[in-house]
């Protein structure tokens, strides 16, 4: 019961989506309507507002890490144990993919994600950060960055930490956001995919 009532804790936190939310504080379009209509981070530097770019990407950075990190604290309190922490971890993100207050319709998960495994370890979340950043860097496309990221992240994982329950929480998370970029994947292999920091009139 305990591992359930976290488990919907988790995905009505992951459910809330800063991508809206700032661009209303900000007085910005919604980021549903222009771009890749993707309510995250990146499409909200699209708006040309860096700020509101960063907001957003602190907020569901946070929300992941902010799951994740209850579930380690209360763990012993509440007996979660490492499946019911592997659960909050994916309920979370499910929950910023399919947000409940967006009728379903929510981000890709790139920065949720990250605070999950921030929250799992601190080093893992760093390490996927960097391969993040030096892809994005080298080659101007943050779903490229994602993409190999999320190929990363579970190898990260085991390397630190060998095969466990949230490794298989991880794995399930890299695998839903390689899905959730098939139309970024189809862009890049056809040159149409848009860069960091275009516009949203590109």
């Amino acid at each position: 019961m305990n591992i359930l009532i976290g488990s919907v804790f988790a995905y009505l936190l992951g459910s809330i989506s800063f991508a809206v939310l700032v661009s209303k504080v900000f007085k910005l379009a919604d980021p549903r309507t222009y771009g890749s209509k993707n309510p995250g981070a990146t499409n909200v530097l699209r708006s040309g507002n860096k700020l509101a770019a960063v907001l957003t990407l602190i907020g569901d950075c946070a929300k992941g890490w902010l799951a994740v990190w209850l579930a380690l604290q209360l763990d012993e309190q509440f007996a979660l144990g490492e499946a019911g922490i592997a659960l909050i971890a994916l309920a979370v993100f499910l929950g910023h993919l399919w947000p409940v207050f967006l009728r379903f319709a929510g981000g890709k998960g790139v920065a949720t994600a990250l605070g999950v495994l921030l929250g799992l370890n601190p080093i893992l979340g760093l390490a996927t950060l960097v391969t993040w950043v030096v892809i994005a860097y080298a080659f101007r496309y943050s779903s490229l960055a994602a993409l190999v990221s999320a190929i990363f992240a579970p190898f990260y994982y085991g390397l630190l930490f060998g095969a466990d329950t949230k490794l298989f929480a991880v794995l399930i998370m890299s695998g839903l956001l390689i899905y959730r970029h098939h139309k970024n994947i189809a862009n890049l292999l056809s040159g149409k995919e848009s860069r960091l920091g275009s516009k949203k009139t590109d």
